[in-house]
């Protein structure tokens, strides 16, 4: 599932392809026909990201939200409009941009009054300005769930997903079924000052790379522990481990994040 800096990576796409234009807004899938409708020939007011989610927001108190899911993608083109290809939900065509949008979870038209009850069952984005920490420590600091639970609850902390968990966990040398209860203050702000810059490099990269410098062993995209079962530790050696957690993998170095 696309992590926050790929939504925030769009958002800003969108924010310089077709904000302040007015776009044509349709859906050759027919899924999102009626709710198409009343955004066409609209102009595109802003582009805003929210974790996981999406927002496209035009005059008239008319939002489109998306949530990619797991197999959700937008594609970027110029030039021509060219028939459409593949179950197509939505396709938005600008002055000079026009994107396709499959496969996401939603795509509807939503009220600011509904943007707001879905921005307030989430928690802070570390991408966002107005972020606000001590919300997220107010429900991990007195939590029993493991951290390895927590992380990926959005409603606790939104955009952080399967990788940038595995791989703050590792870089802090925490043990993932640590209780939240027991991470302590301190600890707490490392993690969130790192996802800070960690999710940052990842929207302006477009790639997610955890990999301190003393640490890598090549070029391109690395990880300490993501999908790297069996492989040795980059830092001690020993075989990365591989459990499933909440019905998703879960990765970490035995010895390096040994519970304490």
């Amino acid at each position: 599932m696309p992590e926050g800096h790929t939504v925030r990576r769009l958002a800003r796409t969108h924010a310089r392809r077709f904000v302040g234009h007015e776009v044509a807004v349709s859906s050759p899938q027919g899924r999102f026909a009626r709710d198409a409708e009343l955004v066409d020939g609209r102009v595109l007011r802003a582009a805003d990201a929210h974790g996981k989610h999406l927002f496209h927001v035009y005059a008239d108190d008319l939002v489109v939200h998306v949530h990619l899911g797991l197999y959700g993608k937008f594609t970027m083109h110029t030039g021509d409009v060219t028939p459409p290809r593949g179950q197509v939900r939505m396709r938005l065509v600008g002055p000079t941009h026009w994107t396709d949008l499959r496969g996401p979870i939603a795509c509807e038209v939503l009220t600011e009054g509904e943007v707001d009850g879905i921005r307030a069952r989430l928690g802070p984005d570390p991408l966002r300005d107005d972020a606000d920490p001590e919300a997220a420590w107010a429900r991990i600091g007195r939590s029993r769930a493991p951290l390895a639970t927590l992380l990926m609850d959005q409603s606790v902390m939104a955009g952080v997903g399967n990788v940038y968990r595995a791989e703050v966990l590792f870089r802090h040398g925490l043990d993932p079924l640590l209780p939240g209860r027991d991470l302590g203050r301190e600890r707490f702000d490392a993690v969130w000052a790192d996802l800070v810059v960690l999710l940052a490099d990842g929207v302006r990269r477009g790639v997610i790379d955890t990999v301190r410098p003393e640490h890598r062993d090549g070029g391109g995209r690395e990880y300490y522990v993501y999908r790297r079962t069996g492989q040795p530790c980059r830092v001690c050696g020993t075989e990365v481990q591989r459990r499933t957690h909440a019905s998703r993998n879960l990765f970490w170095c035995p010895e390096c994040q040994a519970a304490t």
